[in-house]
């Protein structure tokens, strides 16, 4: 059994950051991946999305150039945004991928990597052929998340899309229904809607985007309102039928849709199956990490499924802590008060560190300070499609911010200075000391502060 010091299953972007960083240190590296050397990231899921959704976006502003600019007249079309997608995409292709850690002096194996006790893998290669390793110093699990298809009556085997499916579409469905309100069915909701499919988004939570402040799922719904785009809360899926080209849908509270199309985006699943988490003596359901990313001895563990959050940001910092660990270097440990993330809607929904809820029920003594985004001088510049809110969570005792929101155009831009904040626990004393650039969005940060 051949012996290299590291092997990597999983090159999601955690996952091929660190083998690449192990190899171009030296270290004898192999990295196995059992789909696209990249992961979900860059083909199907943050570069993709965000192509369409600029797409999309463009549409919304020449609609309001009436207001601002005169008049302008434009026809949709799907195929500029078709085609921008493939060639962010590679066309699916991973060939760059796989070039640059072959470059940095890894393995590269596209192939089915398992477990096979303490610091061994078995890997399977395409044509059924196993090759073994065994890692001098471990292996780094980076496995991701695949879409996850709810038990739903008559669902497998129809014809529906995730967001994999959604992201190669050639073509706008006349009538689509997206099934979860959360940052995928959103954004992909809102692009088709603005492409001219006639959408309705059915969501199993009291309100789209559950897990960011109420105020934020309050406006976006509004906005999806009025953008023709039918918001049903509170209700579940419980039944699909497929025929003749189309979709029967049946809702938990006796309403039945019809559409050409169905986008199921009801959360993910870990790819913790089938990783022979068993031979190490972990659980294949879910696997704890410590705070340099160590599930085990000589067993790294990084990425969606160590439980702090799916998204590709998280992923590349815990790479970045398990690296350090693996090749011996100093430095901080994961921490995660101030996690960001963004929903790339028109407008954006941004948010870092504890919602008010969230921080309510941690017994933190909680001051909230709230406002218009688009009462700011900017905002009344902007004119239309500047509505948004910024709000601040203090912990009162401590007199830092825990938390904070913004919704708006480039609230994930905005968010920036706010997740400084949270994570450097900055005082709001030196924050409200700040001079802020006029007229600016981000200078509605000091009304929000302002207001605590």
């Amino acid at each position: 059994m051949p012996e290299v010091d590291l092997v990597v299953i999983g090159t999601g972007p955690g996952g091929e950051a660190l083998a690449n960083r192990a190899a171009s240190a030296g270290l004898e590296v192999v990295a196995v991946e059992k789909h696209l050397v990249g992961g979900e990231c860059p083909y199907y899921g943050c570069i993709p999305t965000k192509v369409m959704v600029r797409g999309s976006d463009v549409l919304a502003e020449s609609r309001r150039a009436g207001e601002l600019a005169g008049d302008v007249t434009l026809e949709p079309s799907w195929s500029p945004v078709a085609r921008r997608v493939s060639e962010a995409t590679a066309d699916w292709d991973d060939s760059v991928a796989v070039k640059r850690l072959e470059d940095a002096g890894a393995v590269v194996h596209h192939g089915v990597g398992r477990l096979d006790g303490p610091r061994r893998v078995v890997v399977t290669l395409p044509d059924g052929s196993e090759v073994a390793y065994t890692a001098r110093r471990g292996v780094v699990l980076n496995p991701g998340t695949r879409p996850a298809e709810p038990p739903v009556d008559g669902l497998a085997g129809t014809p529906y899309w995730t967001n994999r499916d959604a992201v190669r579409a050639t073509s706008v469905p006349a009538t689509l229904v997206v099934v979860g309100g959360g940052p995928i069915g959103c954004e992909l909701a809102q692009v088709f809607a603005r492409f001219g499919a006639r959408v309705t988004v059915v969501q199993h939570a009291d309100r789209l985007l559950e897990r960011d402040e109420p105020e934020a799922s309050a406006l976006l719904e509004q906005v999806f309102v009025r953008e023709g785009i039918r918001v049903l809360t509170g209700s579940e899926l419980a039944s699909v039928a497929y025929a003749d080209g189309g979709f029967t849908l049946g809702l938990s509270d006796g309403t039945t849709l019809t559409a050409e199309r169905l986008l199921v985006g009801a959360g993910r699943r870990p790819n913790l199956d089938d990783l022979g988490l068993e031979s190490v003596g972990l659980d294949p359901r879910s696997v704890g990490v410590d705070e340099r990313m160590r599930a085990g001895d000589g067993l790294w563990v990084i990425g969606d499924v160590a439980g702090h959050g799916a998204f590709t940001h998280l992923s590349m910092y815990q790479s970045a802590v398990a690296a350090r660990d693996i090749l011996g270097e100093e430095g901080p440990t994961a921490e995660y008060h101030a996690v960001p993330h963004t929903t790339f809607t028109d407008p954006e929904v941004a948010g870092v560190g504890l919602t008010e809820a969230a921080a309510r029920d941690q017994g933190i003594d909680v001051r909230v300070g709230q406002t218009d985004l688009a009462a700011s001088s900017r905002g009344y510049t902007h004119g239309p499609g500047a509505e948004g809110l910024i709000k601040v969570v203090e912990d009162a005792g401590s007199g830092v911010l825990v938390g904070a929101c913004v919704v708006g155009p480039y609230g994930g831009e905005i968010l920036s200075m706010l997740t400084l904040a949270v994570h450097a626990r900055i005082p709001v004393a030196t924050l409200r000391s700040m001079i802020y650039a006029y007229p600016t969005f981000h200078r509605a940060v000091e009304s929000a502060l302002a207001d605590l």
